[in-house]
């Protein structure tokens, strides 16, 4: 009984573990298809046994012999417990039994079962777990310039921005990739800063400002939309020096707002605005006009009432004691305090209504408390406590916590909660990180990062629940510990990130790469893993990698400075010094007749000849055209028979003629801008707007110089395509390349003309991006830093050379998000008549889906599949869709007259520019598209919301001659016959016209805006312009006198 009794208390506790599994912060939304719970199954049968199940089972395994094994077989065992257990099938059971039986003995016994169905919830508690305590990414010490101790850190959401604050009052200013983009000195008069230190920092994000504290008693209010950050409010003479400060206001009406503060005299103080849209003080009649000037306010006038838009409210109890904290919470519409005494440690203070004086309650804590934190859902407050505990409180039982977290062995000096997780991280002086589950009011993290050593600190906790960002700031250094993706119960392809993704035409293969340094190979078909090679560059990324022409030899570029070349057996035949004994990184390798290219780290290309390779080292040669980017050079492209384009971080492109190895243009989408600039300075002559370009030999004077461009935008371009499958470009114009890279933008460039044809942001707000092109460029699919993928179709895009740049997006097909972190390769491929698009992800997944409504796979999943059998399905469904319209609408009449025959040709015409509006229920209809073309290209109808549509290849390529049938005798229809019967005019009598009533007659109330609007609003609405009519006369008034 001791494994039966084991398995009871499993499936009893199983669902306790899985109580509350909550997902990451902010993780992006799963693509349906990808958790492994479709590999484990949730519906399997072991799933759904309870107690009294195992408890039949195990009967009817026990023997009526002592000591004696009982064993069944598959037959025996399907049998017996579809009778005995009384639930699922015989077919179920015999799935089960191959589960346990392994080892393939054809048999299994009690041991066995109990040890699989063991095994199995251990590793579903595993994955609950997994889903509950969050991972972190390594201590990060993020590059300041605080010179003093750091007293706030904050997050703007409005800009998506981060601020910290020092004591010596400079103010960094942190973009959301936490880079620091600009440091500020913040200082409210011209006191020495030695003088002057700043305590405390808040953000009024409805009001589009920032309060900071000062120890000469006053606060400042700076204006976040100006980038000087001018102080327009400066609140002085207070009792005492403010230490700590919070801000509230009310998302659903944002004139309402509370700013409470405490001091070191142990005075809570809030000010409470009404209009804080508006204005957050009255400005007196006697101040500057200029709206810029700083107005000073004096804590006398807040209290005395003269400021009718906000009015004070305060407290002593704390009794000299210097406030550590506050807080002022909505949902107990309460203040909240705190105190290093033991004396009233925690202090409540409400107003009751009709009473002007605050009510207080306090708790008694031994020793007091550094720090508390308030969770509005579960109703409690956790403190952290000079004696080693965190304590739990309900707001109203102040005799006793509710609960008490024991596990640190030094004061807990801060406290927060987890809100979204029912959480809360709890961190000690001995700078020990502990996450609790207040469920069950235990540790389940522990974490002792590599925190500075120092023994006197002064300790910022700070934890940004939106982004899953904890930031601990010790003195001036500012500690980051981030959470990684909930990638736990996504099924991955890799151990590490995948960086690069190729399609081998040759064996029908897949093969990817990672930071790992690992390369896998893959069937394509079932998603099966047929072999590995680890180690390749000893531990170093493997950036990049490219097949040879015939397929047969791939090609790794690493981080270590070398590319090697090898066989599909594991062989390296050699190794490419491109960094000279020294780390590059290595964006591209290109693989030409007698060249082979590689770019990445540097303005030049670096260059091998295969026809040197007569050693295993190989070191690099000369590229004859020498250095002409400005910046790195990220990416090439090769356009037979000689052309080159090359892109560079700073957005240029330059051509060369690949024989020559000499560069003869540039392009870039900025040089227009130049131009217009420098125009009379280089003396050029009229340029046309489609000169994008410069002709090297013309454009010697602006090498030198950097383009000034937007300097949020990132015109790196990070992947260059050639269009090989438009022809006759030079001729008839349109566009042969395409760029991508940053700030989301694809180009569509004429390299004939020189020319930028198109440019349309394909990812709007989501970085660099990269992208991938079919052989027959007819799709374009793009990825993004996100894990997001769009397809786009571009056959028809750009086929002309216009003068004005187009920046329409062509028609997208699809958008979906297959990965959880950013998209690093793409790969497009054909498998029999199908097109498959395949994408790599630094969330260690490769996934397969088709161009239009295919399953997403992953490779690495446990089911493989079938890809021919997935697709005939949707052709099935297709064609049961086809099938369900009428033949009379599938019938095409051959028979017109003159007439009849330019009516339909226009209706046809019309029709044909109608396919290309995109339709969610049009993604089947392209997929077909693209298979009866790959079948057939002589085929010209198209079906398309129930009528055939024909789309010629060319004018009159699909026109017959002949001579027309003779029509058959048509007997005359009735109406002709007997025309009285049908349109026999009916008397007048019988002719009713129905009498509408007036408007005004069935109008019950006349109509105005207090029938719209509720009577709070309209009440609001009428004060706010009753307050600011009142000001106004005040000031016109006062004005007149002051003239006179």
């Amino acid at each position: 009984m001791e494994r039966g009794e084991a398995i009871m208390s499993r499936q009893d506790s199983a669902p306790e573990l899985s109580m509350e599994p909550q997902p990451g912060p902010g993780g992006p939304e799963k693509t349906a298809g990808l958790t492994t719970d479709e590999d484990c199954g949730t519906d399997l049968l072991e799933n759904h046994l309870d107690v009294d199940d195992f408890v039949k089972i195990q009967g009817a395994f026990e023997s009526l012999e002592p000591r004696k094994i009982n064993c069944m077989s598959r037959e025996e065992f399907m049998q017996k417990m579809a009778e005995i257990v009384g639930r699922g099938t015989q077919e179920e059971y015999g799935k089960l039994f191959d589960k346990v039986d392994v080892a393939q003995d054809g048999f299994i016994n009690w041991d066995k079962l109990t040890s699989f169905i063991l095994l199995s919830l251990y590793e579903k508690d595993e994955q609950t777990k997994a889903t509950v305590v969050p991972r972190w990414k390594d201590l990060e010490f993020l590059q300041g310039k605080h010179k003093d101790t750091i007293q706030k850190v904050i997050f703007l959401k409005s800009s998506s921005r981060y601020i910290t604050i020092s004591k010596e009052g400079l103010l960094g200013i942190w973009g959301e990739n936490l880079k620091l983009q600009e440091t500020l000195p913040i200082t409210s008069d011209a006191t020495k800063l030695k003088h002057l230190w700043v305590t405390s920092l808040v953000s009024l994000e409805n009001a589009n400002k920032i309060a900071v504290a000062f120890t000469s008693k006053e606060i400042c209010f700076y204006d976040l939309l100006s980038k000087e950050f001018p102080c327009q409010y400066k609140l002085q003479g207070l009792k005492g020096t403010p230490i700590c400060m919070d801000y509230w206001y009310n998302h659903l009406d944002a004139n309402e707002s509370v700013l409470s503060f405490g001091d070191i005299t142990g005075k809570v103080q809030a000010v409470a605005f009404t209009a804080a849209l508006i204005s957050l003080f009255e400005r007196p009649v006697t101040a500057c006009e200029d709206e810029e000037a700083t107005m000073t306010i004096s804590w006398e006038e807040l209290l005395s009432g003269c400021h009718r838009c906000c009015h004070v409210l305060e407290h002593k109890l704390h009794r000299g004691d210097w406030v550590r904290q506050v807080m002022y919470n909505a949902s107990l519409d309460a203040i909240i305090s705190s105190t290093t005494n033991n004396t009233n440690a925690v202090v409540l203070a409400w107003r009751e209504k009709s009473k002007k004086h605050l009510k207080m309650t306090s708790f008694n804590i031994a020793q007091g408390i550094h720090g508390f934190d308030y969770h509005s859902q579960l109703n409690l407050i956790a403190t952290a406590g000079i004696n080693n505990k965190v304590c739990l409180w309900n707001p109203y039982v102040v005799s006793k916590p509710v609960g008490v977290l024991w596990g640190h062995s030094a004061s807990v000096i801060a406290v927060q909660f987890f809100a979204e997780r029912k959480q809360l991280f709890s961190f000690s002086i001995d700078k020990i990180l502990r996450l609790w589950d207040i469920h069950h009011q235990l540790s389940i993290q522990r974490l002792a990062c590599s925190f500075p050593k120092s023994q006197d600190f002064r300790c910022l906790f700070h934890f940004d629940e939106t982004h899953g960002r904890l930031f601990i700031a010790f003195n001036n250094q500012l500690a980051l510990l981030a959470m990684k993706n909930e990638t736990n119960r996504r099924v991955k392809s890799h151990t590490k990130a995948v960086t690069c993704v190729l399609y081998n035409s040759l064996l029908k293969q897949i093969i990817s790469s990672d930071a790992g340094s690992t390369v896998s190979f893959w069937m394509i078909n079932t998603g099966q893993k047929i072999k590995q090679f680890t180690g390749c560059h000893g531990n170093a990324e493997i950036s990049t990698m490219v097949l040879d022409a015939n397929e047969t030899r791939l090609l790794t570029g690493s981080t270590d400075g070398t590319v090697k070349i090898w066989d599909f057996n594991g062989y390296c035949h050699h190794t490419l010094n491109v960094g000279q004994d020294g780390a590059v990184d290595i964006s591209q390798i290109l693989v030409l007749k007698k060249t082979i290219l590689v770019t990445g780290w540097e303005r030049v290309i670096t260059v091998f000849r295969p026809q040197n390779f007569d050693q295993f080292f190989i070191q690099s040669e000369e590229w004859k055209g020498g250095i002409q980017h400005q910046d790195d050079i990220l990416c090439a492209a090769f356009l037979p028979p000689q052309t080159l384009a090359t892109g560079s971080y700073d957005g240029e492109i330059i051509l060369w003629n690949n024989s020559t190895e000499n560069a003869h243009h540039v392009l870039h989408p900025y040089y227009e801008r130049l131009l217009k600039a420098k125009s009379e300075r280089q003396k050029l002559c009229s340029v046309e707007q489609r000169g994008s370009t410069y002709h090297i030999a013309d454009q010697a004077p602006f090498t030198a110089q950097t383009f000034e461009t937007d300097p949020e935008a990132n015109n790196a371009v990070v992947r260059l395509c050639f269009l090989e499958a438009r022809k006759n470009i030079a001729a008839m114009g349109g566009a042969n390349l395409v760029s991508c890279g940053g700030s989301g933008y694809v180009r569509f460039w004429d390299t004939f003309k020189k020319q930028l044809l198109a440019e349309f942001l394909a990812h709007s707000g989501a970085g660099s991006i990269t992208m991938c092109i079919d052989k027959l460029n007819r799709y374009l699919t793009t990825g993004d830093l996100d894990g997001c993928l769009k397809i786009w179709n571009i056959e028809e895009y750009c086929l002309d050379s216009n003068k004005k740049k187009i920046t329409q997006t062509p028609t997208l097909i699809r958008s979906f998000q297959p990965h959880e972190d950013q998209i690093t390769s793409l790969e497009m491929c054909e498998w029999g008549e199908h097109l498959l698009i395949i994408s790599a992800s630094a969330d260690c997944s490769i996934c397969v889906t088709g161009v239009c409504g295919a399953p997403v796979w992953i490779f690495g999943q446990a089911k493989h599949w079938r890809i021919g059998n997935c697709f005939s399905v949707l052709e099935r469904d297709t064609n049961f869709m086809e099938s369900e319209i009428p033949e009379e609408s599938m019938r095409v009449n051959t028979l017109y007259s003159k007439d009849s025959t330019e009516h339909s040709l226009l209706n046809k015409h019309e029709k044909d520019d109608s396919i290309h509006i995109v339709r969610p229920s049009e993604d089947i209809n392209l997929g077909i598209k693209y298979k009866e073309r790959n079948i057939d290209k002589k085929k010209s109808h198209k079906l398309y919301y129930g009528e055939i549509i024909q789309k010629p290849d060319s004018a009159f390529r699909s026109l017959s001659i002949g001579t027309l049938t003779e029509l058959p005798e048509v007997n005359k229809p009735a109406f002709l016959l007997d025309p009285e019967k049908y349109f026999r005019k009916e008397p007048e009598e019988h002719l009713r016209i129905t009498e509408f009533p007036l408007l005004s007659e069935t109008l019950k109330a006349v109509f105005d805006e207090k029938n719209l609007f509720p009577k709070e609003i309209l009440d609001r609405e009428r004060k706010a312009k009753q307050l600011c009519q009142e000001i106004t006369c005040e000031v016109k008034i006062k004005r007149n006198k002051k003239q006179l």
